[in-house]
Formats: C-alpha cells, sequence, structure tokens
C-alpha cells in the first residue's frame, strides 16, 4: 500500500453535555474514544460539560481556536426537553451547516428505534475549519452515529469521498 492509500488520523476531541454524568459513568463519551483510537485517530481531549449554552459555546470556542483540533463529537443534549440546548449551541457558531448529518442519522436510526428517531435533533456543521457533530446521549446513537456515518467520513480513504480530504481547503476564501 502506497502512502496516498494510507489513512490519515484526524485530531478528535470528545464533548459530553450532561448534568449527571460524570468520568465513571459516561458510557457514551467511553463508547466514541474506544471507536476513534480504535479507527487511528488522536484523542485530544474528552470532556463532560454542563447543558448551558455558554459552557458549551466556551469549550467548542475553545477546541474550534485550536490547531490541534480538527473534529469536535458530542453526545447528549440533543433532545425536546428544556434543559436539551447542544443544537443551539452549536448552530450558533456554525459558519457552514451540514444538515445531510442529522438528515442521515435519523434515517439509520430509524432502522432501530423507528419513529423515536425524531425526538433527535442531530447537527454538524463547520466553524474556522473545525467538524463538529453533535449526537444524542445513548451509547445506541453513538455507535450508530459513528459505526454509520463518521467512521467513514473521517477515514481519508473512504471513497468517492471523505471529509478529511476537504480539511486543507475548509478556509478557503
Amino acid at each position: 500500500m502506497n502512502d496516498t492509500n494510507k489513512a490519515k488520523s484526524v485530531n478528535i476531541t470528545v464533548l459530553t453535555v450532561s448534568d449527571t454524568r460524570t468520568d465513571e459513568n459516561d458510557k457514551s463519551g467511553d463508547t466514541l474514544v474506544e471507536r476513534i483510537k480504535k479507527a487511528g485517530h488522536r484523542l485530544v481531549e474528552k470532556r463532560i460539560v454542563k447543558d448551558e449554552i455558554s459552557l458549551l459555546q466556551a469549550t467548542l470556542k475553545e477546541w474550534i481556536d485550536s490547531p490541534e483540533v480538527d473534529v469536535v463529537i458530542s453526545t447528549g443534549g440533543t433532545g425536546v426537553t428544556g434543559r436539551d440546548v447542544t443544537p443551539e449551541a452549536f448552530e450558533a457558531l456554525y459558519e457552514k451547516p451540514i444538515p445531510g448529518f442529522g438528515e442521515l442519522f435519523r434515517q439509520l436510526s430509524y432502522e432501530n428505534i423507528k419513529t423515536s428517531t425524531i425526538q433527535s435533533r442531530a447537527t454538524a456543521g463547520v466553524a474556522k475549519g473545525t467538524f463538529l457533530f453533535a449526537l444524542p446521549g445513548s451509547t445506541g446513537a453513538c455507535k450508530d452515529g459513528w459505526d454509520m456515518i463518521l467512521v467513514h467520513q473521517l477515514d481519508s480513504t473512504h471513497k468517492p469521498c471523505n471529509l478529511v480530504e476537504l480539511m486543507p481547503r475548509l478556509m478557503e476564501k
């Protein structure tokens, strides 16, 4: 295999959005970390932040501004209850939304949870050259989002195209 066919490692952070989860019981965050590492990517940091827009955006802005972070993947806070504010926090920072991510996530999720998928407001976008993905807080949703979408789109060898090959061009004007 030559270098053009060798997968590139991507620098990823994991953000668990929750008022109740801790490092000891964050199964969704741990699931993402395990899959990120298994795919050969670099975990830059994993953090748990409460469901508050200002706290979420402060963390997102820190990571967006970091040259070490290519991708942020969050879990939690995408539902429709009063404390679920992840989509609002993320979407306010997008320079370009990626609506197909949420659409595809819900389509694939329907296979497992049927109409309950309408309760998910999974979202994605780009901010200052950083990809942002917000997944629901269940372990199953994290597995689905990673295994059926993100593992492929964050694989530089995935054809016909992938998000990694776009990274050098995200800041073009």
